[in-house]
């Protein structure tokens, strides 16, 4: 396994989970990276949410999967799970302990603290380097596959100090005033603006400063994830009607709905830290600091970590992988491999925690069945995981963007259902029945030790 983050983490346990003998190679610390700050696996470097844990939501049936097939990555997330509203996020220090415990007390992992310059050709591998691959093991993927490019850009979001934040101004509620059963107990607040608060923070992020981007590395983004700046860009009222939408929140101290907000997310179970959502930037930090704090609630903030932009590494999938994430047979052929190389996380193109700690779930799994000689498995495109391993292996190979869980993906219910709610709950339900009939059908054939 190459890369101790959560798809290499979870796809070292995955593989030692059925039996196999595994090596882990991580490179820090020894070897930093733009936006690690420690050398604990599973560093978070962006946000600290895992997304929704509602069962009636897409993240939550990836979540209810990822618990069936043993995942570390889920099973770390709860024991260090801090409030957040319907969503799973966690004291990202506790995290990235709690993995890295994990893997170092496994009787059948080992973990080397070192770089891995070249990729063994003798034994399974799976590359689950992350959006952070190193030039020298960048090289050595486009040499095996082929690629010519393997760049775009992502971005990380501010974090701000609790003490620091104006409660007179920034309340806490949850959209709609959700319930507590529906939305948990809290974990977010809302900076709310005005109109003409929200035209003159629009104007200063159009005037500051950007980052300059490198001249060999083209700037490509993630519609999901883009940069504030990039949308203030794109019209007046594209932030207003995305991350600042202020739709079902309400100001108590006007009674009325705002023109727009901010919300902070609850970043650690002390409640000391806390992240602007969606506010991924790459304005440098002398602007970061005081464009900012323009924002109604935040005239005093303490940054703990500006925003940082980074370059990210991925896969041209639908050329490259089979559904099973392992290296298609003739690309593999060509490169002259002896034993099956596998992919995992973000740079096969999925997009977000646990959709890249699921790709090394299956990939660790079938890593282990290639020891055994077994041939290499896919859970169903019915459940979650087995739409995102179709879309990235199958998926439109003209346009090719990275993707999260979404009941978009799925197969259609037939009969059709045409309550949305019902609906999704259907597809739900059959997902996780094929989910679980999967693991029964699969498990048993790797459970025993690999000399």
């Amino acid at each position: 396994m190459i890369g101790g983050g959560l798809a290499g983490c979870d796809a070292a346990w995955s593989a030692a989970r059925h039996g196999a003998r595994v090596t882990l190679y991580e490179m820090r610390p020894k070897r930093g990276t733009p936006a690690h700050r420690t050398g604990d696996l599973a560093e978070l470097v962006c946000s600290n949410s895992l997304q929704s844990a509602l069962p009636h939501t897409a993240a939550g049936m990836l979540k209810e999967e990822m618990s069936l097939m043993g995942s570390l990555i889920l099973r770390s997330a709860h024991a260090s799970a801090v409030p957040s509203g319907g969503a799973l996020s966690v004291d990202r220090d506790l995290f990235a302990a709690a993995v890295t415990a994990g893997i170092e007390d496994h009787p059948r992992i080992t973990l080397i603290r070192e770089e891995l310059t070249e990729i063994p050709d003798d034994v399974p591998v799976v590359i689950a380097t992350g959006p952070l691959t190193s030039d020298t093991l960048a090289i050595q993927i486009q040499q095996l596959t082929g690629a010519g490019e393997l760049y775009f850009y992502d971005a990380a979001s501010p974090i701000i100090d609790a003490e620091t934040i104006n409660r007179d101004i920034v309340f806490e509620a949850s959209r709609y005033d959700k319930s507590r059963e529906e939305a948990g107990s809290g974990g977010y607040l809302n900076c709310p603006l005005s109109r003409e608060e929200y035209d003159a923070f629009r104007a200063a992020i159009l005037e500051g400063e950007l980052v300059p981007l490198k001249d060999f590395e083209p700037l490509k983004l993630f519609e999901g994830c883009l940069p504030i700046e990039e949308l203030a860009r794109r019209g007046e009222r594209t932030m207003a009607f995305g991350p600042m939408k202020p739709v079902g929140l309400t100001d108590p101290r006007t009674g009325r709905r705002p023109h727009a907000v901010v919300q902070l997310r609850q970043e650690n179970q002390s409640a000391t830290l806390y992240s602007m959502v969606a506010f991924q930037t790459r304005l440098k930090w002398g602007d970061q600091q005081r464009i900012f704090r323009m924002i109604p609630g935040l005239e005093a903030a303490e940054f703990v970590r500006l925003g940082v932009m980074h370059r990210n590494t991925y896969l041209h999938s639908p050329v490259l992988l089979e559904q099973t994430l392992a290296l298609r047979t003739q690309i593999a052929a060509a490169a002259q491999r002896r034993a099956p190389v596998y992919f995992a996380g973000q740079m096969t193109g999925v997009e977000g925690y646990t959709e890249s700690a699921a790709t090394g779930l299956i990939a660790g799994w079938n890593a282990a069945r290639a020891v055994k000689g077994l041939e290499a498995v896919a859970p169903p495109r019915e459940t979650m995981i087995g739409s995102l391993l179709d879309y990235i292996s199958a998926g439109p190979a003209d346009n090719f963007q990275p993707m999260n869980s979404n009941m978009g993906i799925l197969p259609p219910i037939e009969p059709h259902i045409r309550q949305k709610q019902q609906r999704h709950q259907a597809m739900i339900d059959r997902g996780l029945a094929a989910a679980r009939a999967f693991v029964e059908q699969a498990a048993p054939d790797t459970l025993e030790d690999v000399a």
